[in-house]
């Protein structure tokens, strides 16, 4: 049972609920919408994906030092994750954006002509999969900051 004290996972962890929890607020005040699903969604302000690899990063830190090879691990697989979030799966979004408008343009013409039915169960594309780069910075900020505080209070 040594997972119980693998304190870099569980500060991972903690910042992934945190950053999750944190969504549903700041889309409150931004909508005046309480939405709970934004709870197991992806993307939006701040990234629990940057918010837990820097998590884990601190917490090997604090555990194995700057200068150890695990550190070196996950710093640069955290890099690497809050690159493909600002990157890769943001441009997906735009992407499903704009797929999302040719299926509804085409619906609209196929009304139009009337000659086609109409598809009643149509998927839209998930839209918000990756972070604008401020999203992720604050992510990163949120999982140090949580991992030097977990590390206060259980050391």
């Amino acid at each position: 049972m040594d997972i119980l004290y693998n304190f870099p996972l569980w500060s991972a962890l903690l910042a992934i609920l945190v950053a999750q929890f944190i969504k549903i607020p700041l889309a409150f005040f931004a909508t005046r919408k309480l939405n709970w699903s934004l709870f197991t969604s992806t993307g939006g302000m701040p990234s629990s994906h940057s918010a837990a690899v820097t998590a884990v990063s601190t917490g090997v830190a604090l555990e194995h030092g700057l200068d150890s090879s695990i550190f070196a691990v996950s710093a640069v697989l955290g890099v690497i994750v809050m690159f493909d979030a600002t990157g890769v799966r943001r441009h997906a979004g735009y992407h499903a954006t704009v797929l999302n408008q040719l299926v509804t343009d085409f619906n609209r013409l196929v009304d139009e002509v009337k000659t086609w039915p109409k598809k009643e169960n149509e998927q839209k594309l998930k839209e918000l999969l990756g972070h604008q780069p401020i999203e992720v910075f604050f992510g990163a900020l949120l999982g140090i900051v949580l991992a030097l505080a977990f590390h206060a209070i259980v050391a």
